[in-house]
């Protein structure tokens, strides 16, 4: 099966639910074969997080759905991985 395989996920969300709750309800989502949450920073209301899902055919709007229905929104997608495998980011000879 194809489709989207890692989404990586630039989250703003309220201090309740904690991340605990929030890795909980995605790792159930179809498809959902794994979840990681890092805290990047805390503000006095909010959070942010990053959001990394893997797995088969994953729904980006069905996980953005349950994000949204814990009160928290996603700010940006910024990696995406799609396609039989997974390919990792190499480092160039310019980036060294």
């Amino acid at each position: 099966m194809t489709g989207i395989r890692r989404l990586v996920l630039d989250v703003l969300k309220p201090h309740h639910p904690s991340i605990v709750e929030l890795s909980k309800t995605l790792s159930v989502l179809p498809g959902v074969h794994g979840v990681n949450l890092s805290l990047y920073e805390v503000d006095q209301q909010t959070e942010t997080v990053k959001i990394t899902v893997e797995g088969e055919n994953l729904d980006y709007e069905e996980i953005k759905q349950a994000i949204e229905n814990l009160g928290a929104v996603v700010h940006s997608i910024d990696e995406i991985a799609a396609g039989k495998r997974l390919v990792e980011e190499v480092q160039t000879l310019q980036e060294r």
